[in-house]
């Protein structure tokens, strides 16, 4: 196989295998109203999707009873083999690209998020109370429920992670990356979810949402 498609296979599986919080001093200028607010936290090729607990709806708000310290819960979409198979061989990555069942690793975070992964690799949208709801409906969604509730599959593999089974599948055309994107679709903002593999798809639209939502804010005053 050549190497090109060699590189790309492990690109997009190690993508969304995200990496731990590693903390930081926070800045201590905030520019968002901390209500409404949905954050795309870039871990490395990883993109998360998370909310602060305290504006979490029901039912995706039921979650907080599995990771009671948490002030903020970010979701992450994965390819179940891949992320819980330790024998990552690349016969194994290249079954993972074939459409097959998901995983949603959830993350508790203590502090904020530009505290865990710093400031460069964060963005904060604000959103109406409309949008949030919709935006965690979705996510919501994204979770295999049984009777109204979910259930952990497994812990996560750092402190203050847990693994569900996820409703979606994995595939190399519905990448981490393409589910968050389609999560800030769900929330009506403009972002187009076709093609979207990597972070870097989805990174450069939320940014740019921010830079517009700032620029107005900016204008207003």
């Amino acid at each position: 196989m050549p190497q090109v498609l060699r590189a790309l296979l492990v690109v997009l599986l190690v993508a969304c295998s995200s990496r731990p919080p590693h903390f930081t001093s926070p800045s201590p200028a905030r520019l968002s109203n901390p209500s409404n607010v949905i954050y795309v936290v870039k871990r490395k090729w990883h993109v998360d999707i998370g909310f602060a607990t305290a504006d979490l709806q029901p039912p995706l708000a039921s979650l907080r009873a599995d990771l009671p310290l948490a002030r903020y819960l970010l979701f992450g979409f994965g390819d179940r083999h891949y992320l819980l198979d330790h024998d990552r061989g690349f016969g194994g990555m290249l079954a993972a690209l074939w459409p097959g069942p998901g995983l949603m690793l959830v993350t508790g975070l203590t502090a904020s998020s530009q505290a865990a992964f710093g400031e460069d690799n964060v963005i904060e949208i604000q959103l109406t109370a409309a949008q949030a709801r919709n935006a965690q409906a979705f996510v919501w969604e994204s979770l295999a429920a049984t009777g109204n509730a979910v259930t952990p599959l497994l812990t996560g593999p750092y402190e203050g992670s847990v693994y569900y089974s996820a409703s979606r599948e994995y595939s190399a055309f519905h990448t981490c990356n393409t589910w968050a994107a389609e999560v800030l679709r769900a929330a009506d903002l403009p972002v187009h979810t076709a093609a979207v593999e990597f972070s870097g798809q989805i990174w450069r639209q939320a940014r740019r949402i921010s830079q517009r939502q700032r620029a107005g804010s900016s204008d207003t005053n």
